[in-house]
């Protein structure tokens, strides 16, 4: 088995090396990540420049490492077309959990969606982000991902991708894991305005989560001190599933 890591916090976050370690003990493992931090940044690709990737030291022996100057699908992407066989791709270990509408905006699952747009079985996984000053936790989720590799059968099953969250708490203190659906809520954002010069500027920053806690959601089982794991899927349209009228297209359409 062939393994691509990739996260959006960068080639140097220490919860991308977390989860290498351990996947080495399900296969051959090679990292490919942003050369910086890429948070917030989604399913972003970049078009309009040249993307610059590095082979960098590695501080596993047997991984190979290579940093990108871009994003997190743009590592994806180039590490699917260096390599040969890719047979999972593992986003994260994120520190900050990665539920609700946040599932959008997240560099994190962005990246495990580049490798399920490209039928590569992935899995994206964020900890909860713990207190000011207190530490992440990572060893349950990087203990965690091969379990998932050896169990997750990559022939015959077509395109998966798993959004995976977990308290940020040592594996005594969770109390099991949830199969579960996107929750509503996510982060909020602030926008405070300075002067440049003659011109306003703005700095966008993110502020307190506001969760929705509906049982049987991502939200709820991490809020209950268990680990979630989401199946997601790539086709967004819910054209059968909406509440509009149905006749809504033939009113628009004899309106226009």
């Amino acid at each position: 088995m062939k393994i691509l890591v990739t996260n959006d916090d960068g080639i140097h976050a220490p919860g991308l090396w977390a989860l290498a370690a351990q996947l080495t003990r399900a296969g051959e493992v090679v990292v490919c990540a942003p050369d910086r931090e890429q948070s917030g940044t989604g399913t972003a690709i970049t078009l309009h420049r040249r993307v610059r990737l590095t082979q960098v030291d590695s501080p596993l022996a047997s991984v190979r490492a290579y940093s990108v100057e871009g994003t997190p699908g743009d590592s994806v992407l180039l590490a699917l077309r260096m390599l040969e066989d890719v047979t999972m791709v593992f986003s994260g270990i994120n520190r900050g959990a990665n539920m609700g509408h946040d599932v959008l905006l997240s560099g994190t699952v962005g990246a495990a969606l580049q490798g399920y747009f490209h039928g590569v079985p992935s899995v994206a996984i964020s900890v909860e982000a713990g207190r000011a000053g207190e530490s992440t936790n990572f060893e349950v989720a990087a203990r965690l991902a091969p379990l998932l590799a050896a169990r997750v059968n990559p022939n015959g099953a077509g395109p998966l991708l798993l959004n995976v969250n977990l308290p940020n708490l040592p594996l005594e203190r969770i109390g099991g894991i949830d199969m579960t659906r996107v929750g509503t809520g996510g982060y909020s954002t602030a926008i405070t305005m300075g002067r440049d010069g003659d011109s306003d500027d703005y700095r966008i920053s993110i502020g307190k989560p506001r969760w929705s806690f509906e049982e049987g959601t991502d939200i709820h089982a991490v809020d209950r001190c268990r680990i979630s794991i989401t199946p997601l899927r790539g086709e967004l349209s819910t054209a059968g599933e909406t509440f509009l009228p149905e006749d809504l297209p033939s009113a628009l359409f004899r309106d226009l």
